[in-house]
């Protein structure tokens, strides 16, 4: 289970898709957080571990999190 959700933090932070999502600034993190873990479900990281994600990721990444209503579209995102 825990290689399950390496694996999936690894290509969230990896993969890169969804470019015509709306830019999202850093301090909106709280917002793109939960919604990815609303999203993932049991299968979310920490909510320390994604945040952390969340401010290190570009402005465009936090868009395409926001705009994903599927795990798979998440993991399409460049966090």
């Amino acid at each position: 289970m825990m290689l399950r959700i390496v694996l999936i933090v690894s290509t969230f932070i990896t993969l890169s898709g969804c470019s015509d999502a709306a830019p999202v600034p850093v301090s909106e993190c709280a917002k793109v957080v939960a919604h990815a873990k609303k999203i993932l479900g049991d299968k979310a990281p920490s909510t320390a571990d994604m945040t952390k994600q969340c401010k290190e990721a570009s402005d465009e990444a936090r868009g395409c999190v926001l705009t994903a209503n599927k795990a798979m579209k998440i993991l399409n995102c460049d966090m």
